[in-house]
């Protein structure tokens, strides 16, 4: 009976934590994320935005542009504003250091935005992402963990270029 006991205050404990998700810390984590990849972006010379690490899988600028798409995706149907950005930064044609580092950054300028205009009420609000039920704070959620797996992967492309890649930036 006090392991039954024990393991529902540890739940509850657990799910209170949680639920003190707010707009305002959310925030903060998109603001760290968008420096963590600006760190990303700055750490591969300009000759590694085209590198591909085999030739069946996207180079550091794409990789760079389709976390920027969804990016702006995720932010677009959690809010229901049409994103800035036209078209693909995945696919446009500049694939600059510049370009793709520009595009990159201002999808998180996006997210922060649109965060900045929600409040703690809006983020338990049924909407649909990409077709799918789901929460305004989940779809940011999972935004998140989009960008961590896409800026991830592309460690191995920076060290592919003889290059350390930036410091894990937890806090």
């Amino acid at each position: 009976m006090k392991k039954l006991l024990l393991s529902a205050m540890m739940l509850l404990t657990t799910q209170a934590l949680f639920a003190q998700v707010t707009t305002a810390k959310m925030v903060t984590e998109w603001e760290r994320a968008k420096n963590y990849t600006k760190a990303y972006l700055d750490a591969m010379p300009d000759d590694g935005y085209a590198f591909k690490p085999t030739p069946e899988i996207r180079s550091f600028a794409q990789q760079m542009g389709h976390l920027a798409d969804a990016n702006y995706a995720f932010a677009a149907a959690a809010t229901g504003k049409p994103s800035p950005f036209e078209g693909s930064v995945e696919k446009m044609a500049d694939q600059s250091k510049a370009a793709v580092s520009k595009a990159t950054l201002e999808s998180y300028d996006f997210i922060i935005n649109s965060l900045k205009g929600l409040s703690d009420s809006d983020l338990p609000k049924d909407i649909k992402v990409f077709g799918m039920q789901s929460k305004t704070g989940v779809a940011f959620e999972k935004a998140f963990e989009h960008q961590t797996h896409h800026r991830g992967q592309t460690t191995v492309y920076i060290r592919m270029k003889g290059v350390k890649p930036p410091q894990e930036m937890l806090f």
